[in-house]
């Protein structure tokens, strides 16, 4: 249901007797149901720490297979800090978000240089970390330490709006689900209250046809008792995805080796590795896309071969469609006039540098069958 439809609203106010047997029963709930997930094995914060990160905006079974890598390549805060960037990246790479991995390098580094390689137990200084927020502050600390930090993601967010009966847009309600989930944790068992209310969400308060038989607070819940459930939470309407085309080369010069450069650190995919190209203009054909393109960025003049595929990708905020190229070098010493790096490698070496996810597709054309 789109704003503007006509719900009704509601006077969300738990008693203090109803908020202690919620609290009982979602633990008992989830004494019951709760996921067994990797990170839940130990209290280490430096394992905990990684997986907070990893699950924001990513699906849990996603994120396991890349937790695991992850851990078995950078066993410690320590061997974090002292790894390349470029090497973490590549751990990282098809994960998506790369700013996530950017900034737990650099927190790493932090954490060695001003709290002796120990994760702090502190709200501010875990905060003061790059890339962590209040919500990820307070998964950390309360998995980790069993410390009564509240946590408001995109799963306890969905519950608090039908347990309360938002009916209108929750941007617009943050301090007031901020307030809920600070009365509602369990002070006494912070670490397992927050576990189980994701776990709710993530497995029962899900975003489209909830299964609210088998939740232990639809008796509290002003959504299931009003039935509302598809409608909250409420949800804006969104424009559509900006869509951008590509073009894209896969230059080679007479010893058969392909060149690459590195993004500049800052943005959607800065420090990792990609094919030379950008946005075609209105008017303009792929080819002559591609020649203006790599003469602005790299200052090289090139000759425009037969096609190497067309690659369809969607990031969070606009869409691509990559026109790739195979394209021959002709003259001009390649410069990274527009990021940090060139580099002419052998097409062998590809999978060796960290490259968006699109660009692994077009790797695998550039090899051919195995």
């Amino acid at each position: 249901m789109e704003q503007g439809s006509a719900l009704p609203t509601f006077d969300f106010d738990m008693a203090m007797a109803d908020v202690v047997a919620m609290r009982r029963s979602l633990l008992s709930w989830y004494h019951h149901h709760g996921r067994d997930l990797p990170w839940r094995h130990n209290r280490d914060p430096y394992p905990i720490w990684i997986s907070e990160i990893m699950l924001q905006q990513t699906q849990v079974k996603t994120v396991i297979p890349y937790y695991h890598r992850w851990l078995a390549t950078f066993p410690s805060i320590a061997a974090l800090a002292n790894a390349d960037e470029q090497a973490v990246l590549k751990v990282w790479q098809g994960l998506g978000y790369y700013a996530r991995a950017r900034n737990i390098h650099k927190a790493a580094q932090i954490l060695m240089e001003q709290h002796h390689g120990v994760f702090p137990q502190e709200g501010n200084a875990v905060m003061a970390l790059p890339g962590i927020g209040r919500t990820t502050a307070g998964g950390i600390l309360s998995a980790a330490f069993d410390l009564p930090w509240p946590i408001l993601d995109g799963n306890v967010k969905r519950i608090l709006a039908r347990l309360g009966g938002l009916t209108t847009p929750l941007k617009s309600h943050t301090k007031t689900l901020w307030g809920w989930s600070e009365l509602l944790l369990d002070q006494s068992h912070p670490r397992d209250f927050n576990q189980a209310i994701m776990d709710l969400g993530a497995t029962i308060c899900v975003p489209r046809s909830p299964h609210c038989p088998h939740c232990p607070w639809t008796h509290h819940c002003l959504a299931y008792i009003h039935n509302l459930q598809a409608a909250i939470p409420m949800t804006e309407k969104n424009a559509p995805l900006p869509h951008k085309n590509i073009g894209v080369a896969v230059i080679r010069n007479a010893r058969g080796q392909v060149l690459i450069d590195r993004r500049r650190p800052e943005g959607l995919l800065g420090g990792l590795w990609e094919f030379p190209g950008g946005k075609v203009e209105p008017g303009e054909t792929i080819a002559d896309c591609i020649v203006r393109e790599i003469q602005e960025e790299l200052g090289i003049t090139i000759q425009v071969g037969a096609p190497l595929t067309t690659i369809n990708h969607a990031y969070s905020h606009f869409r691509v469609t990559l026109h790739v190229h195979w394209c021959d070098y002709v003259a001009g010493k390649p410069q990274p006039l527009e990021c940090d790096e060139v580099r002419w490698v052998e097409p062998q070496t590809l999978n060796d540098y960290p490259f968006p996810k699109a660009n692994e597709e077009i790797i695998k054309k550039i090899l051919g069958p195995q």
